[in-house]
């Protein structure tokens, strides 16, 4: 039994004016993919794994359309060269925008199906923060998604996809997959599962696994910051039973609807004045401020200086901003050494419009682990200590201040881009703040620009009926 495994794997802010290049993925080839501890679960008796490309890169902007292409056709040459196989599994994100083209997501796997043609199984597993489409749905078998946000069931939900795939191949009965869109869209920020109703929403579709007929339930919240006419909420189910799959389908799509008005911002929330407020009269530390508009985790930028202009202006002392995107700023650091002191602009190197800061800045600590995109500095500008990074990427775990010489526990604030907290950032929050900051991410949705959005869609639009309504994977409704 032949499994190939391959896919793209990225988040893409419609609203960010800076293209993802080849050079902002890292890319799984061969082997190496096989090796790699993201894909250690490739493992069972009688299957041999032929390993393609994974592309996979930190959100951003949209990614360049040569880019893709590039991606694509080295994806389909591997595949085509790995004929005859069983079974195809993707490992995909479904919030990928390609510069010029709607529903990326839906052009891959279509090309896939295309090559292996209409007997072959696809698995594909998501991000919950993936948009879905009819396109989509009509090439697949098998559909798995995350259940948690923060993402802490990524490893579980690709071995959800792969061992249904491999469990079809063995018992040679073809499941396929039922969907319900609902006209929802909200970030993760206000749905995250560490909270309600998100919690007992998705605490609930292990229920409906159990049903006779269902294999797995998904309820995706979709990603809010894409303008494109496939950007919803929907339910995904795969099953092996057509009535069944479509019924849980619709009533985890209604269950989602109905809660529509109850999801609230999980921490402590406001503009950043306010936020700053809170954490000047606060005792208590770490005080740890999310800078959610900036997000490189949600496709910002990650380049804003807003949050240490306003440090600046209130003469904070004690705090540790982690981390801006600058490589300019790391190169001027790299240039100058450690110990040294120079005058340095932060901010807006990738994005002429991210607000910067200028001043004079010493260079505490440099990090150089070889590539030069990879090397990151620490400069102190006024009482704040702020980590450079020469690419986009998050400061969401303590090894990423360790590395760096740096104890996010000893500090009184420490600022990161982010929106909800990561699993290691959360515990030591002491509290939690999140500012409703500027950027390509901002959780201002209802006034977002909405030019190719279907509409009507919540919370853009409020007052409008909706029932939800199963459709069929043309792949599984064609079966007799």
């Amino acid at each position: 039994m032949r499994i190939a495994v391959g896919g793209i794997h990225t988040e893409c802010s419609t609203y960010s004016p800076v293209l993802m290049s080849v050079e902002d993925f890292r890319v799984l080839r061969g082997e190496a993919l096989l090796e790699a501890d993201y894909f250690s679960f490739l493992d069972a008796e009688e299957v041999g794994h032929v390993p393609l490309l994974h592309a996979r890169a930190v959100p951003g902007g949209p990614v360049s359309r040569p880019a893709y292409e590039t991606f694509k056709a080295e994806f389909l040459e591997g595949l085509r060269a790995a004929l005859p196989i069983d079974g195809l599994y993707l490992a995909m994100h479904g919030a990928i925008k390609v510069d010029g083209m709607d529903d990326a997501e839906g052009d891959w796997i279509s090309a896939a199906r295309a090559v292996v043609g209409p007997d072959c199984p696809i698995a594909v597993s998501y991000d919950l923060h993936g948009n879905v489409s009819q396109r989509i749905i009509d090439q697949i078998d098998i559909f798995a998604a995350y259940r948690t946000a923060p993402h802490i069931d990524t490893r579980q939900t690709m071995v959800r996809a792969w061992t249904m795939l491999v469990e079809a191949l063995r018992s040679d009965r073809r499941p396929g997959v039922a969907w319900a869109p609902v006209p929802l869209l909200l970030p993760g920020e206000r749905t995250s599962t560490e909270d309600e109703p998100a919690r007992s929403l998705y605490g609930r579709l292990a229920d409906f696994d159990a049903w006779h007929g269902v294999l797995d339930a998904n309820l995706m919240v979709g990603y809010v910051w894409a303008d494109e006419p496939r950007a919803t909420a929907c339910a995904v189910v795969t099953g092996t039973d057509r009535d069944a799959a479509s019924k849980a389908a619709e009533e985890i799509a209604a269950s989602y609807w109905d809660a529509r008005k109850n999801f609230r911002f999980g921490p402590v929330t406001g503009t950043l004045e306010a936020m700053l407020d809170i954490a000047a009269g606060a005792a208590t530390n770490p005080i740890i401020l999310a800078d959610s508009g900036d997000n490189p985790t949600g496709g910002g930028v990650g380049d804003r200086a807003d949050v240490l202009k306003a440090l600046l202006a209130r003469g904070w002392q004690g705090a540790l901003l982690a981390g801006i995107a600058d490589r300019p700023a790391v190169d001027a650091c790299f240039a100058a050494g450690e110990g040294a002191t120079l005058r340095l602009r932060i901010g807006g190197s990738l994005d002429p419009s991210s607000p910067a800061v200028e001043g004079t800045a010493m260079v505490v600590r440099l990090d150089d682990p070889g590539p030069l995109a990879e090397r990151q500095a620490v400069a102190q500008v006024g009482d704040t200590m702020v980590v450079l990074s020469a690419r986009r990427r998050p400061y969401h775990t303590i090894e990423d201040f360790r590395r760096l010489g740096l104890d996010p526990t000893a500090v009184r604030l420490l600022v990161v881009k982010s929106g909800y907290l990561s699993p290691d950032l959360a515990p030591i929050a002491n509290p939690n703040l999140m500012a409703l900051t500027e950027g390509v991410v901002n959780q201002d949705i209802e006034h977002l620009a909405s030019r190719r959005r279907q509409r009507p869609i919540f919370p853009l639009d409020v007052n409008f009926e909706f029932t939800p309504k199963a459709r069929l994977s043309a792949r599984w409704a064609e079966v007799v």
